[in-house]
């Protein structure tokens, strides 16, 4: 209920807490329902009941405790949606490991960071993905791995990482394959497995997740058992999920949208979970919806706009749909009337949040009326706090915007190994600054009406501008850069570039693009590149980025006028 003066509000609810560990929460449910459908992967040919992914899940688990990894060390994983990644995430969980997630579309610099920063152990890897050979990549990152035993390497630019997994069934030099893992080992390990379901504490970190920050750096959010477990179930919850649901989960797994709202949230009610391909295809989402009868579909908005502009969609029967989440970006209100109407998603829902807390604080529910779902991010979930404060930290009328700040078991404890930025991030009442400006409304709904920063969103893709700027600044004829969002009609916002080159140097745009192809994600390539002699200023001396974006947003929408 919120406070009639303030803009507080503190979900209640009748249902506590769930205080399990994520592995204990799994075999409860594989105990509720062992020959439900849990894990569907189709582009591999995979059905699996809860039985037999447990059966998976702890062949794994004990083959990584054979490997010499311990409670807490930290296993990278770097692949797209396969089976695999969900084995690893359960097995992980099970033997007391920290999965860290890397973006499939991390480039060499990136990889190198984020093995770095948390000090990972292991690394699991897909062979490639689309453009991205991840095998020669760590080849050049890791030459050691050439001569190499498997399990014993020795890295200099990563010189706590031992072990390198590949997934598929081709050798390669100096790694283990995903499959040999089980076969390590001995019935020692899988005692041991079983001694860790009883010592493993639900507040214990679990998982690492890779958030930018306006300083350049990626930060390391570091989140536990309890966070996730319970935003996994009251996500469900708000969805109406029960073990008869069938969830199609085309976002992906690296991502909380995918590994928490997708396969844990779908997991915490005894749902199935359901992979229509190893990354985004709009096709294979409907060709699998009506195939599997996915009850229920995640997305961002552009996910769903691909969808919908299918040439084949009116052959699809996807009358199967109930319900979903769309996430990560504005959702347009025609865009929720037509995923209504013509997807028969009667009951999508929206949902807000950030990672660090979990990530879900606000959603909707299946029976709110159209206008609240589009309008607003819905109301705060059971358990957690909300409070919207001025610059002064004050907690604001009801009505008036402020920065919202979140408190309550989502919290993350901690970046990681990052004492500073977690203080900046988290006061020592445990409220978590969002950085984003919010207002509440008498009955609790949610508006989000800007970002204090400067960062981005581009098709769900969170992109924070000064790490694409201390990238460009590595080229030799750049003197200055300015990274802004500006508006997009297909991702939201795309990235714009302002360029001042170094006196007496010349450049075009393509020679940018080629200095960031395949150095940087590709959803961090400016789309728009402009090169200018000065910026906006203040007097004294900052940029100012909202006046470049507007002079953008007019530009942009004058050369769309012109050629219509």
């Amino acid at each position: 209920m919120s406070d009639q003066q303030s803009s507080y509000v503190h979900g209640t609810s009748d249902i506590p807490l769930l205080g399990e560990t994520v592995g204990g929460c799994f075999d409860r449910i594989v105990s509720q329902f062992p020959d439900n459908d849990a894990l569907v992967v189709r582009h591999q040919n995979i059905r699996w009941s809860y039985r037999e992914l447990q059966e998976q899940v702890d062949a794994c688990a004990a083959g990584l405790i054979a490997l010499g990894l311990e409670p807490s060390d930290r296993v990278g994983i770097w692949a797209p949606n396969t089976a695999e990644w969900v084995v690893t995430q359960f097995a992980t969980a099970k033997a007391g490991l920290i999965l860290v997630n890397i973006n499939p579309a991390y480039r060499l610099s990136e990889l190198e960071y984020a093995l770095n920063t948390v000090g990972c152990k292991a690394l699991i890897t897909a062979p490639s993905l689309k453009s991205s050979n991840y095998i020669d990549m760590l080849w050049e990152l890791i030459p050691e791995l050439d001569s190499a035993r498997p399990a014993e390497l020795i890295a200099q630019r990563i010189p706590t990482l031992n072990t390198v997994i590949r997934l598929g069934d081709e050798p390669s030099r100096g790694m283990l394959n995903f499959s040999d893992i089980p076969g390590r080992a001995q019935p020692k390990h899988h005692d041991r497995l079983k001694e860790l379901s009883a010592i493993l504490q639900f507040d214990e970190p679990i998982n690492i997740q890779f958030t930018s920050g306006t300083t350049g750096t990626p930060k390391a959010a570091t989140l536990t058992h309890h966070n996730i477990v319970n935003n996994a179930y009251f996500v469900g919850r708000q969805m109406a999920f029960s073990d008869k649901d069938r969830l199609c989960v085309p976002v992906p797994m690296y991502h909380c949208f995918g590994m928490v709202l997708g396969t844990l949230c779908a997991f915490t009610h005894g749902a199935a979970a359901i992979f229509a391909s190893e990354s985004f295809d709009p096709h294979a989402v409907l060709e699998t919806i009506e195939a599997e009868r996915c009850t229920a579909l995640h997305g961002v908005p552009t996910m769903f706009i691909a969808e919908l502009d299918d040439p084949d969609f009116e052959s699809f029967d996807l009358r199967s749909l109930r319900t979903g989440i769309m996430a990560g970006a504005p959702c347009p209100v025609e865009l929720m009337k037509r995923v209504m109407a013509e997807m028969h998603l009667r009951q999508i829902t929206i949902a807000y949040g950030m990672t660090e807390t979990g990530p879900v604080s606000f959603q909707t529910t299946v029976d709110d009326p159209l206008d609240r779902r589009v309008e607003t991010v819905g109301r705060v979930l059971p358990h957690i706090e909300i409070k919207i404060v001025d610059q002064d930290g004050r907690v604001v009328s009801l009505g008036t915007a402020g920065e919202l700040k979140t408190r309550g078991y989502c919290v993350m404890p901690e970046y990681w190994n990052d004492p500073e930025r977690t203080a900046a991030a988290i006061d020592r009442a445990h409220w978590i600054a969002s950085g984003d400006i919010a207002t509440l409304d008498e009955e609790g709904y949610c508006q989000i009406v800007g970002r204090i920063k400067d960062m981005l969103i581009r098709g769900g893709e969170n992109i924070y501008p000064r790490e694409i700027e201390e990238f460009l600044y590595q080229h030799p004829k750049i003197d200055q850069v300015e990274v802004i969002g500006v508006p997009d009609p297909k991702y939201g916002e795309e990235v714009c570039a302002w360029i001042k080159l170094r006196e007496g140097e010349s450049a075009t745009e393509e020679e940018i693009l080629a200095f960031c192809k395949g150095n940087i994600a590709h959803f961090k390539i400016p789309r728009y590149i402009r090169f200018v002699d000065s910026y906006p200023m203040t007097v004294t001396g900052k940029v100012q980025k909202y006046l470049m974006r507007e002079q953008m947003a007019e530009e942009l929408l004058s050369d769309k006028r012109q050629t219509a």
